[in-house]
């Protein structure tokens, strides 16, 4: 009988996205489920030391089973940075309510939100965990500066904000 190993996820985990074409672009798992995800597609794979000197593109919650699956293969480990270790603020919209907030979590089962404005969300991620296709997506677009659907469709509905 064969066995079967299983992909887990680890902290430090250099993955390698498939973005079709030939191009592929890189991320690496911090915190669950936090990843942080590297500028630039490339047609030539990159060594795993020199994907710390990419600059960083955007950090997202995303499902575990981009990484369980092998969809994005792991192709190394590395220390995280200390930014990219620390958990980022992200913003939530109250759908009933429109109230926006800060979200952010400690890693240690604690969470912290407080109330915000439009101006403290400018700049954040939607507190959301991404699916990895719908991440692939936002990849390519932004590799041939297109708008994102998945990234409009997580936008603050200013209208709604009491």
């Amino acid at each position: 009988m064969q066995r079967v190993s299983r992909v887990r996820r680890r902290e430090g985990d250099l993955l390698k996205i498939d973005l079709g074409d030939g191009c592929h672009s890189y991320a690496q798992v911090a915190a669950e489920p936090l990843m942080v995800f590297f500028e630039g597609g490339s047609v030539d794979d990159l060594a795993p030391e020199e994907l710390s000197r990419l600059p960083v593109l955007f950090r997202l919650w995303v499902a575990n089973h981009a990484v369980t699956s092998e969809r994005w293969p792991v192709i190394g480990r590395a220390a995280l940075t200390g930014e990219n270790r620390a958990e980022p603020f992200f913003y939530k919209q109250d759908a009933i309510t429109g109230r926006l907030a800060l979200y952010h979590s400690s890693f240690a089962a604690t969470n912290w939100e407080r109330t915000a404005t439009l101006a403290d969300c400018a700049g954040l991620e939607a507190a959301a965990v991404w699916e990895p296709e719908h991440v692939e997506d936002r990849l390519r677009d932004h590799l041939t500066a297109r708008p994102n659907k998945w990234v409009d469709s997580l936008r603050i509905d200013e209208s709604a904000i009491p």
